[in-house]
């Protein structure tokens, strides 16, 4: 790991739930988990996961950095892609162990690797996977 500084732990529920102090409460895996919306449209974009110096790398950059659980490693979004996500706003949920970016991709507007616009590209229909556009 590197030496980027850890986040406040926050001192009481009220603080945590109320207060001013940004405190996220990383799994036992180091993981929080990081759900990227379009910032015009709203469209669920990805879920992803990130980790004390990613979500630390996105608040001083203002662009999005992940933790990869597959290859162990921090990526920033669009590094070789292109879909390099801007953030215009975090937000973080009420016990902070979730948080929300909505962000404006950049390149040809994807975020999925696959080639979708979105991740969330397939429906369930009757127990099958169906893509749509």
């Amino acid at each position: 790991m590197s030496d980027t500084p850890s986040f406040p732990v926050a001192a009481s529920t009220q603080e945590l739930e109320r207060g001013e102090v940004l405190a996220p409460r990383f799994g036992p895996d180091g993981l929080i988990a990081a759900v990227a919306t379009h910032a015009e449209t709203g469209e669920v974009l990805m879920l992803a996961w990130m980790n004390t110096e990613a979500l630390r790398l996105t608040l001083d950059t203002g662009e999005a950095h992940y933790w990869s659980r597959s290859r162990r490693k921090l990526w920033k979004k669009g590094e070789t892609s292109g879909q390099v996500q801007r953030v215009e706003e975090v937000r973080i949920d009420c016990d902070q162990d979730a948080v929300w970016l909505k962000v404006r991709p950049q390149g040809d507007g994807g975020a999925c690797h696959v080639g979708f616009r979105s991740c969330f590209y397939r429906v369930v229909e009757d127990g099958r996977l169906v893509e749509q556009p």
